[in-house]
């Protein structure tokens, strides 16, 4: 079993409340988080029809990429939409939790999980707006728990390094110690100056999963008292950012690239701008409303940007700048769904957490219509 602040804590091991933009009403709006949790939905709003899907599967705790308030409801009743889905949230235990630029930014969010269904390779940050910092974790190890604190750092996230995982570096030595009488040893006798073989573990850990890692380090470890350094490192991890920037395997015309976006989101139409005959192949795409982002789409490179919302005067601009854009709509964000429930589904496993059902919501939340 487990509760929801067990939820929200691996929820955000990979969108982080400190990757939002100031201002962003993000976490939890509605509802307690102290409180067992069997079943999560998974939406890209919150709307009332969504909050009946949970009622209706019922559901503990509803994750949504757009907050439900934005702003202060000057009353809660149920004279409006806002005040229902309180109203109808607090009624049947739902706790309501949002994740917005966060998990825009986040790696494997909103935004990565655009440039996958587009098949973009190399990508980098289009808008870089968080610098990760790397730490070197040095911890020491009596031999006989060294694999089983090794692997904790492993599945806690240390040791990252480009494609690589698990990298760690391994030194024998020898440690002193002298436990007072207040103390439980797990190796030697109360007031005895011992000396025990033990292996000095050095590895990377980020600022995100630092205290993850200490953590999981901490529960691995047999000693009361457990001798680790965390120094900060000179180099950083990449930037973390909205939108992503990459490339496709083969140039195509953009109405061919188009058709591709059009396909790959799953949406009934969508606009572009610029010459259907323009050959693409590096590409921009950044979840929601990208408008202000399409100068920086355009120097950094692209051919096209994708992303929705797309005002008339920005896509003159866009024109004059030699950029193309697509425009799928804002709600292909909606993709954050499955792969919300496929990351949690994920850390999970790996944390031993069961008992939680994820699910991703079936309500339509887009308002348009298309002739």
């Amino acid at each position: 079993m487990a509760n929801g602040q067990q939820v929200i804590e691996q929820f955000e091991t990979f969108a982080p409340k400190k990757f939002a933009f100031e201002g962003d009403p993000i976490g939890l709006q509605i509802g307690t988080l102290n409180k067992e949790v069997k079943r999560v939905l998974v939406t890209l709003d919150v709307l009332e029809s969504v909050v009946d899907e949970a009622i209706e599967k019922q559901i503990d705790l509803i994750i949504a990429h757009h907050p439900p308030i934005f702003s202060k409801l000057p009353k809660v009743t149920d004279q409006s939409a806002a005040g229902r889905i309180v109203m109808k949230c607090i009624k049947h235990d739902i706790a309501v939790y949002a994740a917005h630029t966060n998990l825009d930014v986040a790696q494997g969010g909103v935004n990565d999980l655009m440039a996958t269904a587009l098949g973009l390779t190399d990508t980098t940050v289009l808008v870089p707006s968080f610098e990760n910092t790397l730490y070197k974790l040095v911890v020491f190890v009596p031999e006989s728990a060294v694999q089983e604190v090794s692997e904790a750092l492993g599945r806690a996230g240390a040791g990252h390094i480009g494609a690589y995982s698990d990298c760690q570096f391994h030194t024998t030595g020898t440690g002193q110690f002298k436990a007072t009488s207040e103390a439980n040893p797990y190796v030697g006798q109360p007031g005895r100056l011992e000396h025990v073989k033990e292996v000095r573990i050095e590895t990377i850990v980020t600022e995100l999963n630092q205290k993850q890692v200490i953590r999981a380090m901490k529960k691995a470890h047999p000693y009361e008292e457990v001798a680790y350094d965390m120094m900060r490192q000179e180099l950083s991890a990449p930037s973390l950012g909205l939108g992503r920037i990459g490339r496709l395997e083969e140039a195509v015309p953009l109405k061919t690239f188009a058709e591709q976006v059009r396909s790959a989101f799953g949406v009934e139409n969508l606009r572009f701008v610029g010459d259907e005959n323009r050959l693409i192949q590096k590409v921009a795409v950044l979840g929601g409303d990208g408008n202000k982002y399409v100068s920086t789409a355009a120097f950094a490179g692209a051919d096209v940007l994708v992303t929705g919302d797309l005002y008339f005067h920005v896509a003159h601009d866009a024109m004059a700048l030699g950029l193309a854009v697509v425009d799928p709509g804002h709600h292909v964000e909606s993709i954050m769904k499955q792969g919300v429930v496929d990351l949690l589904t994920e850390r999970f496993e790996k944390q031993n957490i069961r008992g939680v059902e994820l699910f991703v919501s079936e309500t339509n939340t887009n308002p348009f219509q298309f002739l």
